[in-house]
């Protein structure tokens, strides 16, 4: 569904990982065209950061638990959603035959006002529904995040690597020292898991670093309960 792939676009560069890796993430290179222990050419590499993140295993299991525990307000905002198309379906359609009837252009004109004002207030309302599914994510996310850049250092150092590009310091690359599956390896060890269900109160980091927003409860150590 569009409203919720945008929100949770919103929610994801919030936590610091790119809408390209969130809506199409690519799956990691295999780990044996990774950097031998000399580090490939003269310890360089790649990886992309991101999408090792959206491929973890706690970020998996995370998605595949989410739409369990917060199946009632998916399914409440899929109904909501689709008798909003509906409802915005009928004025659009009148508003396309009162406009090829030569309805004067101030009428037209509020039509196309009352047709806005209910996307927005849709958009709003459906927004505010999910809205415990996008903290969900955002939780997630940020508890893998915390561990990526240990993650990195981890492999860079087991494989020789002195310096790490990411994709957009690459302009074309054969994959033959792409360090994702390594990454990959020691994110999963450090976080086999992630509390799926933020603390009451909780916002991402993004927001809480704006100010006025309260302090984050730690998470859970590793190995713990993803759903608890």
């Amino acid at each position: 569904m569009k409203s919720f792939l945008k929100t949770f676009a919103i929610v994801a560069l919030a936590a610091g990982v790119s809408h390209t890796a969130m809506a199409a993430p690519a799956a990691p290179k295999p780990a044996a065209a990774a950097p031998t222990a000399t580090g490939g050419v003269n310890g360089i590499a790649v990886a992309n950061f991101d999408a090792v993140v959206v491929n973890s295993l706690a970020f998996k299991t995370a998605q595949a638990q989410r739409e369990v525990t917060y199946k009632a307000q998916i399914d409440q905002a899929k109904a909501r959603e689709a008798a909003l198309n509906a409802q915005l379906k009928g004025l659009i359609d009148k508003f396309v035959k009162d406009r090829q009837a030569g309805v004067a252009a101030p009428l037209l004109q509020a039509q196309a006002t009352q047709i806005q004002q209910l996307k927005e207030q849709g958009q709003a309302e459906l927004q505010k529904i999910i809205e415990p599914v996008t903290l969900s994510e955002a939780y997630v996310i940020e508890q893998i995040m915390d561990k990526r850049d240990a993650a990195i250092q981890a492999a860079m150092t087991k494989s020789g690597v002195t310096l790490l590009l990411g994709p957009d310091a690459v302009v074309a690359s054969t994959g033959a020292y792409n360090l994702n599956q390594l990454i990959l390896n020691e994110l999963n060890a450090l976080v086999p898991s992630a509390q799926l269900v933020p603390p009451a109160g909780w916002v991402p980091r993004a927001v809480r670093e704006q100010g006025g927003a309260p302090a984050p409860a730690p998470a859970p150590a590793a190995g713990g309960e993803a759903g608890r």
